[in-house]
């Protein structure tokens, strides 16, 4: 099995706030990040494709594919927006690392797919919300 991992990054603002909990129990569990101000974070993310190269190409995605579903289905989307407000596939989706990647991930796997070679599938997608905190979803991996 050979990995392609493709890095990009974009800056977005956000609140952690479930709206179907007190402003107290919000406060009390999101701290700082529960700011109604809004903050914001200059993101990192990873998108990883998983396959055999393709005995044509040598290929299990062309990068500059995978460089442009990224920039159509995550960066153009999120970069300097408002992930409460202004990412329509973020909608009710409290924007925490963990469900970032799982609405990236979903957001990304059929155009991933679709122009990866043979059989090779979109494995995992990383976010670094700083250089310390980083979410990854993986389901292949069955986590």
């Amino acid at each position: 099995m050979i990995y392609v991992t493709r890095k990009a990054h974009f800056n977005a603002s956000h609140r952690l706030h479930n709206p179907n909990k007190s402003d107290e129990w919000n406060r009390e569990i999101f701290g700082k990040c529960n700011n109604p101000n809004w903050h914001g974070h200059n993101y990192v993310i990873e998108v990883t494709v998983a396959g055999e190269a393709d005995p044509e190409t040598g290929y299990v995605i062309d990068l500059g594919k995978l460089k442009s579903i990224m920039k159509k289905r995550v960066l153009d989307p999120c970069d300097h927006k408002n992930l409460n407000l202004e990412v329509p596939f973020l909608k009710n989706v409290i924007p925490t690392s963990e469900n970032l990647v799982k609405s990236f991930f979903t957001e990304l796997q059929e155009d991933v797919d679709n122009a990866a070679y043979g059989s090779s599938k979109l494995y995992s997608v990383r976010l670094f919300e700083t250089e310390r905190n980083i979410a990854e979803y993986c389901p292949s991996r069955g986590e």
